[in-house]
């Protein structure tokens, strides 16, 4: 039976976000600054570079000599690929013996001096974004257990970080849950998982499957979403991790300030309401039951004084529990849920 990919990774990491101007594009390295810094010694920034993670700048020898084991490519732009002009830092990093970590599509194997620098100082290229082999198609099947989805109005917009912290909240209520990752920073965080945007189409809900695989009737899986329904790029990957998941719930992400689709600005964000009616529509192909259980938002953008009433005003328009996840907590979301599947 084809398992789960296991990432074993040496900390502590230098992250690349180079010269990136968009923070949307640097969601890797911001993604395990925020959930794991105890294992980030500092970041490695260019000229003209607009992001600041909030830990130290480094140079690659500086780096070196503070005993730094691995350079983790911290940025995932439109396309996935790296500007030419990085390859050398990167190039140095091997040279010097850090591991190389990567969760973009191309393979680290394919860059002659990148494998050259790897091979003079023993270090390992590490790509996360690698789907095992043997996938299978998906069966359609119900699985035990229970499981919750997050599902977005755009990319970008918070469904790592929502299934993250909902995780969290349900194990500190006592509940039995896990962690699914299915995207790259969600891998190098929890160990293990599947890159879905890396699995051939046919397969996508099949390893959604594997993902969240048989388990006690009071677990539950708490899986990371990946682009959106409404996505005119990625909107294939969200419908096959949809089916695979067979959710019984579904979280929505959303940022109280986006209006397009990040990098798609000729497509408007759909209604929040569209967005859960068409997620029930289409989910229930595999579980008649889904449904949605409340609302994660990115309120960052949002002056002090208008988040409590955007959010009040969101939860009464839809009946549902509103938070911002890195405000609030997913507390009232697990309340929620705990309400509805009691009763059930």
């Amino acid at each position: 039976m084809t398992k789960l990919t296991t990432v074993q990774l040496n900390a502590p990491y230098l992250i690349l976000i180079g010269d990136l101007g968009d923070a949307t594009y640097a969601k890797t390295g911001l993604g395990i600054v925020q959930w794991r810094p105890d294992l980030v010694a500092g970041q490695l920034r260019f000229e003209g570079c607009e992001i600041d993670m909030g830990v130290p700048d480094m140079t690659v020898a500086e780096a070196a000599k503070a005993g730094v084991k691995s350079l983790l490519i911290g940025v995932a732009p439109i396309g996935g690929v790296v500007p030419d002009s990085w390859w050398a830092s990167i190039e140095e990093a091997a040279g010097a013996g850090m591991d190389i970590i990567c969760g973009l599509h191309f393979r680290l194997a394919d860059f002659p001096k990148l494998v050259a620098s790897a091979e003079s100082s023993g270090a390992r290229l590490i790509d996360v974004r690698r789907p095992p082999a043997n996938l299978p198609v998906g069966t359609g099947i119900k699985r035990s257990g229970k499981r919750v989805l997050m599902v977005g109005t755009d990319c970008a917009i918070g469904k790592k970080y929502s299934a993250l912290a909902l995780d969290q909240a349900m194990r500190e209520a006592g509940m039995n849950s896990t962690f699914r990752a299915t995207g790259q920073t969600g891998i190098m965080l929890a160990g293990e998982g599947l890159p879905i945007d890396a699995v051939v189409a046919d397969f996508i809900s099949g390893a959604a499957e594997l993902i969240s695989p048989d388990n006690y009737e009071d677990h539950w899986d708490v899986i990371e979403g990946q682009g959106s329904l409404f996505h005119p790029g990625y909107a294939g990957v969200s419908l096959g991790l949809l089916h695979g998941s067979q959710p019984d719930a579904f979280v929505l992400c959303h940022d109280a300030t986006r209006t397009v689709i990040s990098g798609w600005e000729h497509f408007a964000l759909p209604s929040i309401q569209d967005c859960i009616d068409q997620h029930v529509l289409m989910g229930s192909r595999t579980n008649p039951d889904i449904r949605c259980v409340g609302i994660s938002v990115n309120t960052s953008a949002l002056p002090a004084d208008e988040r409590l009433d955007y959010l009040a005003n969101l939860s009464n328009e839809t009946g549902l529990p509103c938070v911002d996840p890195l405000i609030d907590g997913c507390g009232a979301i697990v309340e929620h849920i705990k309400q509805l599947y009691s009763e059930d």
